[in-house]
């Protein structure tokens, strides 16, 4: 009798409280000196916060790490990392003004709220400026057709996409995609990707097939902890979420420290550390296919995405973009018709070493069976 209302009690409280993400198990995070990383705080960049305020001439103690932020994501590359000091400076302003830019705020070269807001938001790990060329906020003229009335009256819009150096991109139609084994992700995780993969299918000539060979897929997908052997080590909870190279390399990692969410509505979970996983993994797609980051908030190709959002639908922005790559898909209407996890989204906002710091996911949802399994197992042992 104890066992049964045990067993009740136990099932009542799973099913009022229902899981609908995953992560690793908490490692120890070797960041290296990529990233600067404060363990002491929710964010790895929270830190930054203490710079409010901050402007040329001034010295704070610890600015060297937002230095090495910038130096990470490519504002700051003439200047070694040991070199770096707590002194605000003449590169360190023109690369702050540079960022603004490119993030749309106030040009002041000064550290005031609104760009440490910017700053401490979880972001993907890509550099938004790649060997000292940056257009993410240069603007370039389109002409679209739009027909009014009794005609076609054409217009000019104003597109912020970028590509990386040499503007590579794949070559063949039919590119093939496979999962790291030692991840062992579930269906309903690896449905996700698929689905990421459809939204660039629908507007561009190219197809995306799951393969079961990770060594010979065109794309190579894995979840990561730390130091994961490509020389861009994951810095935890937040903070960078995840990277993914340029064509032809196809290697594509997330941070598997992250407090994924695969199912339902992100803006509704109680972990304010949550991140909608087709968010992120539809804009590593656009840099797989060749994309840069652009300066457009609402494009899916926006470097940073804050936690608890949803963003999945490619913009104009990011629509044009590719197909300046690999042309337009001749079926594609204008209207995504692939489904979603949840219709609210928000505007708001690289092969591993033989080790790889790879760990098995430990999947949230499945762990109810595993305690029904548990309070069974005990009360054959009370019978």
């Amino acid at each position: 009798m104890r066992t049964c209302i045990l067993l009740f009690v136990l099932l009542i409280s799973l099913s009022t409280n229902p899981i609908s993400g995953f992560r690793f198990p908490d490692p120890d995070h070797d960041v290296s000196n990529h990233l600067p990383n404060f363990t002491s705080y929710t964010s790895p960049w929270d830190y930054f916060k203490n710079f409010t305020g901050c402007q040329m001439g001034e010295e704070r103690n610890g600015l060297a790490k937002l230095k090495q932020y910038f130096h990470h994501f490519g504002y700051i590359q003439d200047i070694p990392i040991s070199n770096f000091t707590d002194n605000f400076d003449d590169s360190f302003e023109k690369a702050l003004k540079t960022y603004q830019k490119n993030f749309n705020l106030n040009q002041t070269g000064i550290l005031d709220d609104q760009t440490l807001q910017q700053i401490q938001r979880p972001r993907c790990g890509v550099a938004d400026i790649i060997n000292g060329a940056s257009s993410m906020n240069s603007g370039k003229t389109t002409s679209d057709s739009h027909v009014h009335g009794d005609g076609t009256l054409k217009f000019h819009s104003v597109a912020h996409y970028t590509f990386f150096p040499g503007k590579p991109r794949w070559r063949n139609r039919r590119l093939t995609y496979a999962f790291l084994p030692n991840n062992n992700l579930p269906d309903n995780v690896k449905l996700i990707f698929a689905n990421a993969f459809k939204r660039w299918a629908e507007v561009i000539p190219l197809s995306f097939v799951e393969i079961d060979s990770y060594r010979a897929a065109n794309i190579r997908i894995a979840f990561a902890t730390g130091d994961h052997g490509d020389g861009e080590p994951f810095d935890g909870t937040l903070g960078t979420l995840a990277h993914a190279f340029s064509p032809p390399n196809g290697r594509f990692h997330l941070d598997g420290a992250e407090d994924w969410i695969i199912d339902g509505d992100a803006s509704t979970e109680t972990i304010k550390s949550a991140v909608d996983l087709e968010s992120v993994a539809v804009h590593e797609i656009g840099h797989l296919l060749g994309l840069g980051h652009s300066s457009v908030e609402e494009s899916i190709m926006y470097p940073t995405i804050s936690s608890r959002k949803k963003k999945v639908v490619l913009r104009d922005d990011d629509i044009q973009g590719i197909q300046v790559l690999y042309g337009g898909n001749p079926n594609y209407n204008g209207t995504s018709l692939i489904p979603s996890s949840t219709t609210t989204e928000s505007h708001q906002e690289r092969e591993e070493s033989s080790n790889g710091g790879v760990q098995n996911l430990n999947i949230r949802s499945y762990w109810w069976a595993y305690s029904v399994f548990v309070v069974l197992s005990y009360s054959r042992l009370l019978m």
